[in-house]
């Protein structure tokens, strides 16, 4: 077992698994953010797992999970609308995973070099943050139009 394998171990056992308690208990509010948060871990455990297993498919697998986690998060935002307005989530802004995954693909930009898999790592990231700025404020009604507002 490397070092990768070990940090993939670490957050795959340790974050997704909160976060899927999260998604099985619990009221509303904390269930849809926990759903938000376990995409983006998971992400971040592909690209752990991609470079500890030297995988490249498995950066493919983590960067469709960063494109259409955060679509499945705006649409649980959208069809639950009502029963979310009355105890809004409060993640607003970036959540701690959105700094893994930053640091997940800066530590793997530096072990690739500069290559396409570097070029394709930094679009992965760019999605994972992204995605995950835009579905945290979708949430707690940040964005017009998203939860009926």
């Amino acid at each position: 077992m490397n070092g990768w394998l070990l940090a993939a171990a670490l957050v795959l056992g340790g974050g997704v698994g909160a976060t899927l308690w999260g998604v099985a208990t619990g009221p509303l509010r904390r269930r849809v953010v926990a759903q938000n948060l376990s995409t983006a871990l998971a992400c971040s455990g592909l690209l752990l797992l991609a470079q500890g297993y030297d995988r490249p498919a498995y950066v493919d697998l983590a960067l469709v999970l960063a494109l259409l986690g955060p679509v499945g998060t705006l649409v649980f935002a959208r069809l639950l609308a009502d029963e979310l307005a009355a105890d809004q989530p409060r993640a607003r802004g970036l959540t701690w995973a959105a700094g893994l995954g930053a640091a997940v693909v800066v530590a793997l930009c530096a072990a690739a070099g500069p290559s396409r898999e570097t070029v394709k790592l930094l679009v992965t990231g760019v999605l994972l943050i992204g995605g995950n700025l835009v579905a945290s404020r979708a949430l707690s009604g940040g964005i017009a139009g998203v939860r009926g507002g």
